[in-house]
């Protein structure tokens, strides 16, 4: 959350840091102008100085214990300072998010490299999708999976509730990610790819073909671990290509990073319940506060934004749901014009809530000699940019 004119490090100095943005949707600003305001001289300490707390252990990546059934938001956000040679791709993958949720809570920050001690929100607190809790749920909007284990751990007392949760990488425009329910009807490890006649007559016109059947191992883009669905044609699957998970990179089907999958393969059986949403909006609750997420809709997203907050609000106000007074209601209608995917208090308008209860945490990011140059991982995303792009302006 760093412009071209603010320097927003742990320094000496101990100056404020990026979290202004997503302090600022508490204020009830709702533009991206209001936000650079902020940056350019406004308003900007904070009431504890986030560079002179000391470091914390980071949150567990992908594992969380609902507590109380009325519990709908889990996680809480973090601060990490970026070493010289990170990357957002590396923060992302450390940390248990996608590339674009970094890219969305860090407006202003270069994503190749944040620089040295600049400080980089980790958007790890997460709005459960409004469905049933069971199975496995995945947002396309907010681009990730959340698995709800039908067994109770042993350390989850009865009354309580595990979720696990994962970014994803779905269908961009042209091949999107289809909603529905469906279920797990069968899996695999080290899967063949029998690659279909549209995606080998896409990549033959790129110059790029592939051949009809591509073997296990490290050329095989479903990865090691795959999870087939009910609705042909789609799978959950691995990547040799971690750098697009949590990106709109996809030709449909659903791929997570190597580590991810191999983790949910182990949980997940043949009949798992399967259910895919699109919300961009989210409303929970969490210790009595009812939180707001907000993620930019999808580009061929056909329901209009006025329409998905009347519902969300008409859902919330109803007297099955907890209470949503009309103030708070219109703080929510503000809020929807930010999309940064990171949950807010509702009912607080202080510019410095955010700043409170965000986590300072250790850098545990580890240098990976085998990893892909800089260069590489750029050229890697770019093309997956550009190929979504293609096949944006070939369906309009």
């Amino acid at each position: 959350m760093v412009t071209g004119n603010s320097d927003m490090r742990r320094p000496e100095s101990g100056i404020s840091l990026p979290v202004v943005a997503a302090s600022l949707l508490l204020g009830g600003c709702a533009t991206l102008e209001d936000f650079r305001n902020v940056l350019r001289g406004a308003d900007r300490t904070a009431p504890v100085d986030i560079a002179e707390r000391p470091l914390e252990e980071p949150i567990a990546r992908n594992r969380f214990v609902l507590e109380t059934p009325g519990q709908s938001v889990v996680g809480e956000p973090q601060i990490v300072f970026a070493r010289d040679t990170d990357t957002f791709s590396d923060l992302a993958r450390e940390y248990g998010l996608g590339y674009d949720e970094l890219v969305d809570a860090n407006p202003g920050v270069d994503p190749w490299l944040p620089g040295e001690g600049t400080a980089v929100l980790l958007p790890t607190q997460y709005v459960l999708p409004d469905v049933p809790r069971r199975g496995l749920v995945l947002n396309i909007a907010s681009k990730r999976l959340f698995y709800f284990p039908a067994a109770v751990d042993e350390l989850v007392d009865a009354h309580s509730q595990e979720v696990l949760t994962f970014p994803i990488g779905i269908g961009r425009v042209g091949w999107e990610t289809p909603l529905g329910e469906t279920k797990v009807v069968s899996r695999a490890t080290d899967p063949t790819w029998y690659v279909p006649a549209s995606i080998r007559k896409e990549h033959a016109e790129m110059g790029d073909p592939l051949p009809a059947v591509v073997p296990p191992g490290p050329d095989n883009p479903l990865g090691s671990h795959v999870l087939k669905l009910e609705m042909p044609g789609y799978l959950i699957h691995g990547t040799n290509q971690p750098y697009g998970v949590g990106m709109r990179v996809s030709h449909g089907c659903v791929r997570l990073y190597p580590e991810n999958i191999e983790l949910l393969f182990s949980l997940v059986d043949i009949g798992e319940s399967v259910r895919i949403v699109n919300e961009p909006f989210l409303l929970g609750s969490l210790g009595g506060e009812h939180y707001f997420e907000s993620h930019a809709p999808l580009e061929d997203d056909a329901v209009a934004v006025e329409e998905r907050i009347d519902t969300l609000l008409e859902r919330w106000q109803s007297p099955e749901g907890p209470a949503l007074n009309r103030l708070a209601a219109e703080h929510v209608r503000a809020l929807a014009s930010t999309a940064h995917g990171v949950p807010v208090r509702v009912s607080q308008y202080d510019l410095q809530e955010m700043y409170a209860r965000a986590r300072p945490v250790r850098n545990t990011v580890e240098a990976d000699p085998d990893a892909p140059t800089l260069s590489e991982v750029r050229d890697m995303i770019d093309e997956a940019v550009r190929e979504a792009e293609r096949d944006e302006e070939g369906s309009l």
